[in-house]
């Protein structure tokens, strides 16, 4: 039922620290004026490994943070591997998410992962893309997809999306991989990023649905007491990680969403060995994905509040615990999807005026190629869908702190800073195209910021750049970095990209500078 068509095509290859209420107050990470005139950055909320208190999580040092991510699949499916690596570097994609204002991405992974023999497909290695994953198995490949992400400021959920690539299931478990099975890996998951607090936290099972129960008490439908012994099997091994819990299809004969019905933890809560860690998660879909009643409803949009508050909001509103979205998207393309994803995004509370006492959220999906809802980015996988991302604007909130990637070295000596850039095109359909450029530290100390210049031999011009900022004077074009990739490690790289009309042309000439 729901998911069924979403899932069906995605499986084909081809922190804040904000005033909670009020104004005047200074951001997490903004500047402030030191001694002698010097800048000095107020510390960033998001550091370490977090917990929960209340309806908050919180970073190591007890300052709120919010998830405000994307959710990147292809882990699930039959490509063993997050999807677009066909068409550009994992590295690029994760700086793209970046400025974007994602601060958080949701992997899905199927257990077929975790089988030696599944290899991931449909990588493209040309041109220097994807240089450092060759030869790697699938989970060689999530552990540089998450020490990049750590690097960016960006932290993951890992998402136990389904039992094997083959398709969703509605109980945690199938004949072929029982719960041993799924424990058992979770558990190798856990033990796998145990200290590395890029990772935050597991979502334990995607969209538990009929015959799945809340509550009834049958140890093989009762996706409440499974989860309470996933979750415990998972703090065993690592008792940092947030543990996230999804809701069921119909709780006392009410049915919504697969996953989003969340009204059992009112009489049935979760209970974790260890406290602080416990996030419930709810999903929630448009007409694009299949009708409800509500949709019909003469009040429709206004009504939506309160089926909201009744599935899954109260446990936020009454202080229960943290509640996270999941899941939610939409193709945008009937009124009723525009009018229901205004209404979400209202009702998740907008940062500026909330800040971190707000839902969480990560919206399906980063790729395009989901059948029923699309992605932010558009079918070349580069170009952003800026109508469907200007949505979520209100609801964005700062990335986090940056772990690992520098120079371990506080006093490396003498030495020399210096870059080079290389210009590969990713797309071209004749009518403009699209380019990514990699900036590589070729000296022996790190680079603290770049430039990048070039001059095209006949007209372009440049529509528009992520990962870096330009201007074009005639055909001579100067990128210069982003505030969150100046500094490369030596031998270490960042890439940036843009897109240009018209098509065609050859390749320029870059010189790279330090400044």
């Amino acid at each position: 039922m729901f998911g069924s068509l979403r899932r069906a095509l995605c499986a084909v290859a081809a922190g804040i620290l904000l005033p909670l209420a009020g104004a005047g107050a200074q951001p997490a990470g903004a500047a402030e004026p030191g001694a002698g005139g010097r800048t000095v950055r107020a510390a960033e909320a998001g550091a370490g490994y977090w917990h929960t208190s209340g309806r908050q999580i919180l970073d190591a040092a007890g300052q709120p943070v919010r998830i405000a991510g994307i959710n990147w699949f292809g882990f699930e499916t039959g490509n063993n591997v997050v999807h677009g690596l066909w068409s550009r570097d994992y590295k690029s994609m994760i700086d793209q998410m970046r400025s974007l204002g994602y601060n958080t991405i949701r992997i899905p992974f199927s257990d077929d992962i975790f089988k030696s023999s599944t290899v991931p497909n449909s990588i493209d290695f040309s041109g220097g893309k994807n240089a450092d994953l060759q030869g790697l198995g699938s989970l060689g490949v999530l552990d540089r997809i998450v020490a990049y992400a750590g690097q960016s400021g960006l932290k993951i959920v890992l998402d136990r999306h389904r039992p094997d690539a083959g398709g969703q299931s509605a109980l945690w478990y199938t004949a072929a991989v029982p719960e041993s099975t799924w424990i058992a890996n979770l558990r190798t998951l856990a033990t796998r990023y145990r200290g590395q607090d890029t990772v935050v936290g597991i979502d334990l099972h995607n969209e538990p649905h009929d015959p799945a129960c809340w509550g009834c008490g049958d140890t093989a439908r009762d996706w409440r007491l499974a989860a309470q012994r996933a979750g415990n099997a998972v703090l065993s091994v690592n008792p940092d990680l947030l543990i996230f819990v999804e809701g069921v299809q119909t709780f006392n004969g009410v049915s919504g969403w697969w996953g989003g019905n969340l009204m059992g933890v009112a009489q049935y809560p979760v209970q974790l060995d260890v406290p602080g860690r416990l996030v419930y998660s709810a999903h929630d879909y448009a007409t694009s994905v299949a009708q409800q009643s509500w949709f019909s409803d003469p009040t429709f949009p206004a009504n939506m509040p309160g089926i909201w508050d009744k599935y899954w909001g109260y446990i936020f509103k009454q202080n229960i615990a943290p509640v996270w979205v999941g899941e939610f998207g939409t193709t945008l393309q009937s009124t009723t999807d525009q009018k229901w994803l205004a209404a979400l995004v209202d009702y998740l509370r907008p940062t500026s005026t909330y800040g971190s006492d707000s839902f969480h959220w990560t919206f399906w999906s980063w790729n395009p190629n989901s059948g029923d809802t699309g992605g932010i980015l558009k079918d070349d996988w580069s170009t952003v869908d800026t109508v469907k991302d200007g949505y979520l604007t209100s609801i964005k909130a700062p990335g986090f702190p940056a772990g690992g990637g520098g120079d371990p070295d506080p006093d490396p000596g003498p030495g020399t800073a210096a870059c080079a850039a290389t210009y590969t095109v990713t797309s071209d359909w004749g009518g403009g195209f699209n380019a990514e450029v990699k900036v590589t530290n070729t000296g022996t100390t790190p680079v603290n910021s770049w430039k990048v210049t070039w001059t095209w031999p006949t007209t372009r011009q440049i529509t528009s750049m992520w990962n870096a900022t330009h201007t074009q004077s005639g055909q001579t074009v100067t990128a210069t970095n982003a505030t969150h990739n100046g500094t490369i490690a030596p031998s270490g790289s960042t890439t940036f990209g843009f897109g240009g009309t018209p098509g065609g042309g050859s390749t320029p000439t870059l010189t790279c500078t330090t400044t």
